[in-house]
């Protein structure tokens, strides 16, 4: 078995949900040493996340953030920690809700994705800032 790891900085993007599969791949070239196996991308911060899903049609990473901002309202009066802003307690919520990491399955030294799909960084933040993501890949 082989076991590689990378860590990436990802440059600070503004709030929204942001495609990153192409710097994943760039950051771990190992991966196409690997036929069969795994990859887990992890994010290494509590007010951002990670998910997979529509890589082509941009409006569907707006829809996501619409969506995000009316399930998870900022400036609710019940929120206790609200000593980082506004948008500090939501994002700690939204990147619960959507997780801290993916787990994809490796074949032929590819991510074995589906043909629209994609790496999201969810930034919850108005400014966030960079973050940071350790990839581990593992297999065969």
């Amino acid at each position: 078995m082989k076991i590689f790891q990378a860590s990436l900085r990802l440059r600070a993007r503004p709030r929204g949900f942001h495609l990153i599969t192409d710097e994943v791949l760039q950051a771990i070239p190992q991966l196409r040493t690997i036929n069969t196996g795994m990859c887990q991308v992890f994010i290494q911060h509590t007010s951002a996340g990670l998910t997979i899903n529509e890589n082509y049609d941009p409006t569907v990473r707006k829809d996501f953030e619409t969506y995000f901002n009316k399930a998870v309202r900022e400036n609710d009066p019940d929120y206790m920690h609200t000593d980082e802003g506004a948008d500090d307690m939501p994002a700690h919520i939204k990147a619960s809700l959507l997780g801290a990491s993916v787990t994809i399955p490796v074949t032929a030294g590819q991510l074995a994705l589906g043909t629209w799909q994609g790496i999201y960084l969810c930034e919850h933040r108005n400014y966030g800032g960079a973050r940071n993501v350790m990839i581990t890949v593992w297999g065969e």
